[in-house]
C-alpha cells in the first residue's frame, strides 16, 4: 500500500514542477519581464481627466509587447479600477510593475509659457494648447465674478493678474487651480516694496499694469521703458491726455472685433474713435490693460525716470528708440523727422 502511495506521489512530481514553472513564468511575465517595444529612451503618455482603463489600454497598445500581461498586472494591482489622469513618462525596457507604479503616482509637470497677449481670450487659447484644458473652461474660471470681486479685479482689468512667464504645472491641472496659481504668482510679484512704489506714484496695482501695458506697446527696448513711463506719469500729473497711439490701435481692433489685424500707422481720423481706450479723447488711464505687460514693463513704471519730458516720437535714425521733447516746440521738430521718414517708407496703414 505504501509503495502504491509513493508511486502516486512520485508520478505527480512532473506535473507539480510543470505547474510551478508555468505559474512562475506567468508571474514573471506579468510583473517583471520587460514589456515595452519602442526604441526611444521613453514615451510620454497623456491621460485626460475622466479617462477609463479601456482608453489607457488603447493608448498603450502600440507600445507594449503584451497587452494581455499588462491587463493582468493592472487587475492584480488594482490599477484598472483606479485610473489617474496626468502626464507620465515611461522608460524603455520597463516591466508592467514599473509601468503601473509610474501611472499610479508619478505624474509629471509641464512648462506653461505665455507672453504679451492683448486679451484674456488669447491667453485662454494659448494655455489650452499646453495643458489638458479647453479655453471655455479657462475663461469660465478667469471671468468668475465672485473670484474677481474677492481679489479686486473686474472683467476689464482681470488680465493684469496673469503675469507673462514660464510656470511649472501638472498637465491635468484644473482651470481653478491654474487661475489660483496665477493669483499666487501675482501676489508674490506684488511684494511690499512694489506696493509702496505704486502708492508713491499715486497708482493702484491694476493702474500700474494698465500703464505698463501702454509702455510695453510703445517700446521693445527695455532700457528705454523707464523714460517712456516717466513721460506718461508727467502727463498724468499735469492732467494731460496720454495720447498714446497703442491705445488707439487697441480701440480700433476692439471696434472691428479683429485683434489679428496689423495696424502699423495711426491716422488722424483714427484719433476720433469713440472708445474708453482712446487716450486722445479721454483723460487718464484706459479702463484696463491693452495687453499683458512684461514684468520689466511693470517695474519700468514703478521705477520711472524722473525727468521733464512730456512728448516722444519714434527716432528714424535709431530704430526701436524714441526722440523726447519737453515742450510742444521740441516735439513738433522731432515729429517732422518721423513723418518724413514714415512717408518715405510708404507706411500708410
Amino acid at each position: 500500500m505504501n509503495k502504491v502511495i509513493r508511486r502516486f506521489f512520485l508520478s505527480l512530481i512532473p506535473f507539480l514542477l510543470a505547474a510551478i514553472v508555468f505559474f512562475g513564468l506567468r508571474f514573471y511575465n506579468t510583473f517583471f519581464a520587460s514589456n515595452t517595444k519602442f526604441e526611444s529612451e521613453d514615451i510620454k503618455l497623456y491621460i485626460k481627466p475622466n479617462s477609463d482603463f479601456n482608453e489607457i489600454n488603447s493608448q498603450l497598445n502600440s507600445f507594449l509587447k503584451s497587452s494581455f500581461y499588462f491587463n493582468l498586472a493592472a487587475e492584480k494591482k488594482g490599477y484598472s479600477s483606479r485610473v489617474k489622469s496626468g502626464l507620465y513618462v515611461i522608460p524603455k525596457q520597463s516591466n508592467n510593475n514599473e509601468i503601473i507604479n509610474i501611472l499610479r503616482s508619478k505624474s509629471e509637470t509641464v512648462k506653461v509659457v505665455f507672453n504679451n497677449h492683448e486679451r484674456i481670450e488669447n491667453l485662454a487659447g494659448r494655455v489650452s494648447r499646453q495643458i489638458a484644458l479647453d479655453s471655455v473652461s479657462l475663461l469660465k474660471a478667469f471671468y468668475d465674478k465672485n473670484f474677481m470681486l474677492l481679489n479686486g479685479f473686474n472683467s476689464l482689468n482681470a488680465i493684469s493678474m496673469y503675469l507673462p512667464n514660464t510656470y511649472e504645472l501638472f498637465w491635468d491641472t484644473s482651470a481653478n487651480n491654474f487661475r489660483n496659481k496665477m493669483l499666487e504668482s501675482y501676489n508674490s510679484f506684488w511684494n511690499n516694496k512694489r506696493i509702496l512704489k505704486a502708492k508713491q506714484i499715486g497708482l493702484s496695482q491694476q493702474e500700474v499694469s494698465v500703464l505698463a501695458s501702454i509702455v510695453q506697446r510703445e517700446s521693445v527696448m527695455k532700457d528705454e521703458r523707464p523714460r517712456i513711463a516717466g513721460v506718461y506719469l508727467n502727463r498724468l500729473k499735469k492732467r494731460m491726455r496720454l495720447q498714446a497711439d497703442p491705445t488707439v490701435i487697441f480701440a480700433l481692433k476692439k471696434k472691428i472685433g479683429n485683434f489679428n489685424k496689423k495696424i502699423k500707422r495711426v491716422l488722424y481720423k483714427d484719433l476720433k474713435i469713440k472708445s474708453p481706450y482712446n487716450t486722445y479723447r479721454n483723460r487718464g488711464l484706459p479702463p484696463g490693460p491693452i495687453c499683458m505687460p512684461d514684468l520689466d514693463a511693470v517695474d519700468a513704471v514703478l521705477n520711472a525716470e524722473n525727468h521733464k519730458f512730456l512728448y516722444f516720437v519714434a527716432d528714424p535714425e535709431n530704430r526701436g528708440y524714441h526722440l523726447f521733447g519737453k515742450n510742444l516746440r521740441e516735439h513738433n521738430s522731432n515729429k517732422k523727422k518721423y513723418i518724413r521718414w514714415i512717408n518715405k517708407k510708404k507706411v500708410y496703414r
